[in-house]
């Protein structure tokens, strides 16, 4: 019963809800696990949301890199190698900074007023940062994709009288989603994991609502033994990049059920024999 206490008080908190003073002593399993998993909901919030956005953005990144026209090539590419080029935890520290300084106000643009004033909060700010790495990421595995696509199809979609972006949507963009889907998919496992540097960049824990690094760090520091709660956020990764494994997976499975092979169930079936 005292477990179940602990996590109605303690379960949401990294959002809001429950008790709002972290324990000070006398620290139980129960506690760290609660705390922790509900730090994890941060982690889940800014990979899903940096993936889903970076998705399109990356598609459209690999489509201008592979464009004929410098106007349009020039920035894609060195907006690619800016951002795999430099450290992710830099990119928040400077985004931090450059946030700060942006006035509070908001940001006149065309007569409209920008809101710059959130940016400096960790679910906004860190999430443009997030979603910016991983389009730069994506868009390169999706530009080696692009420049993969068989040459054979590209005659067929001609000979079948498809051009522009009838032949985008039909031919060029499923396959390169083909060829690109394993990379993407380690791309999204990276970016999960990447979630963890957030709140120990520039951007800092509004009344304590971290992610799962953030609430370990702190059952470490209180309790000097960083054996318990640096284990449990690994489990909790794990387990997340399994479910991430099986979403793609799935994706995967969708996007090549054309191909022979694909349709049938894969069967455990044990060697016991080798």
């Amino acid at each position: 019963m005292e477990c179940l206490d602990t996590i109605a008080d303690y379960g949401l908190r990294s959002i809001g809800v429950g008790q709002r003073l972290l324990p000070k002593s006398d620290f139980t399993l129960c506690q760290q696990i609660t705390l922790i998993g509900s730090g994890l909901l941060w982690n889940i919030y800014f990979g899903i949301l940096a993936l889903g956005l970076g998705f399109f953005f990356a598609t459209a990144l690999a489509v201008g890199k592979a464009a004929q026209s410098p106007m349009i090539r020039k920035p894609c590419e060195w907006f690619i190698f800016v951002f795999r080029g430099s450290p992710l935890f830099i990119q928040f520290f400077l985004a931090y900074e450059a946030f700060v300084i942006l006035p509070k106000e908001g940001i006149e643009i065309f007569g409209i007023t920008a809101e710059t004033r959130w940016l400096t909060k960790a679910w906004a700010g860190a999430l443009v940062v997030l979603f910016l790495n991983t389009s730069a990421y994506s868009a390169e595995i999706f530009y080696g994709a692009l420049r993969s696509v068989p040459k054979g199809d590209l005659e067929a979609a001609d000979a079948y009288g498809l051009s522009g972006w009838r032949r985008f949507r039909r031919i060029v963009w499923p396959t390169m989603l083909r060829l690109a889907w394993p990379s993407y998919t380690n791309e999204a496992i990276f970016l999960f994991h990447a979630t963890t540097l957030v709140f120990f960049s520039g951007f800092p824990a509004w009344q304590q609502k971290g992610d799962a690094l953030y609430y370990a760090s702190y059952f470490a520091d209180k309790t000097f033994n960083p054996f318990v709660p640096y284990p449990i956020v690994a489990i909790y990764f794990i387990l997340l990049t399994l479910v991430v494994i099986g979403i793609f997976a799935t994706i995967n499975r969708r996007l090549n059920k054309h191909l022979p092979g694909q349709a049938r169930r894969i069967k455990y079936r044990p060697q016991v024999i080798r």
